[in-house]
């Protein structure tokens, strides 16, 4: 009998095993989509209490956005979106446009600048004109050819921003049919854990939202007195694009001072400068003072979770990085560290 129950309990383990491999193996091959679903209820656990916030307003005894609320943040995007571009982008297509009609007149002084530089003599002017067709062709073939992944990212985008809204608003029945399958007391346990790290996850909400607009108003300001063009516009970018820590305002940055070269290398030097000055600023005062205090993680778990998050997901993995952390963190800290004795 003892002999019967060790091989049912050596084929049981063989088949988890196998089980588990085969369930990895699914999971490898739609590891994508299984990104996207996490991130989007990862928005929607750090969301939540913004949606919430919506819903107890009040004028009176009217509650206006309590059975609108979750619809409250698409039509923001919206409206953020129609005012940024009705404001911010005329200007660019306008000197785009200009550039476009006054490219062939200025075609001639440009070379004739360019041959009274000390090495003109060595430079064939037919060959470099060559040269750039060739490379216009080969940007346009790029592009034609990238207007698939174009689209499929867009897809993912709107795939995504659904299936937040739908974990907002039915968040929680999944929430519990996920618990369902644990025991009652190791479901008490998790919940318990689980329901801190959301409170801390909103705490970061708060903090990553007061970086951005911080940075967002110094920029707008700094670009504005140094007279880069698309100085409100490139702001507003340098804002949003904070919320991918440190590769967001890096890539903006890079941006405003291709635009300032349009104009003079001082206004490059004056971005360059107020750049370095803001990483100063943000690691040393803001961060600590808004970041840590908020999620209670230290500096150099922050920047693991960066590095890691942008090595697993690239701008996606970099955008969530933090929360997660937060997650691991309270996880870690309920299961795994060994607290003292009271």
């Amino acid at each position: 009998m003892t002999e019967e129950k060790r091989e049912s309990s050596a084929r049981r383990e063989i088949v988890f095993a196998f089980a588990l491999l085969l369930a990895g193996y699914v999971a490898w091959l739609v590891r994508a989509d299984l990104l996207l679903l996490y991130v989007s209820a990862l928005f929607a656990v750090v969301l939540a209490p913004v949606v919430a916030a919506v819903a107890s307003v009040r004028i009176g005894r009217w509650h206006p956005f309590r059975h609108t609320a979750v619809l409250v943040l698409p039509l923001g995007v919206l409206v953020f979106v129609g005012l940024f571009a009705g404001l911010a982008l005329p200007p660019v297509v306008r000197d785009l446009a200009a550039f476009s009609r006054e490219a062939p007149d200025r075609a001639p002084a440009l070379v004739e600048k360019l041959q009274h530089l000390p090495f003109a003599g060595q430079i064939d002017t037919q060959e470099l004109i060559a040269r750039a067709q060739d490379w216009a062709s080969t940007a346009a073939g790029y592009a034609l050819r990238s207007i698939r992944d174009w689209a499929g990212a867009l897809f993912s985008v709107l795939m995504g921003f659904a299936l937040t809204m739908y974990f907002i608003v039915e968040g929680e029945h999944a929430y519990a049919w996920f618990l369902s399958f644990l025991r009652p007391a190791n479901r008490a346990r998790l919940d318990t854990t689980l329901r801190r790290a959301k409170v801390r996850m909103g705490r970061w909400l708060l903090g990553q939202g007061s970086l951005m607009l911080i940075l967002a108003a110094l920029s707008t300001v700094v670009y504005s007195l140094l007279g880069v063009r698309y100085a409100y516009a490139l702001g507003t970018l340098t804002g949003l694009l904070n919320i991918i820590p440190v590769l967001g305002a890096a890539v903006c940055i890079a941006l405003t001072i291709l635009v300032a070269a349009m104009d003079s290398w001082g206004r490059v030097a004056g971005v360059a400068i107020f750049y370095v000055v803001w990483l100063q600023l943000e690691n040393s005062v803001l961060v600590p003072r808004i970041m840590q205090s908020s999620v209670g993680l230290p500096a150099i778990a922050i920047l693991v979770a960066l590095l890691l998050g942008s090595a697993i997901g690239g701008v996606v993995g970099a955008m969530v990085a933090v929360p997660t952390a937060v997650l691991v963190a309270e996880l870690l800290n309920e299961y795994l560290v060994n607290k003292d004795a009271a």
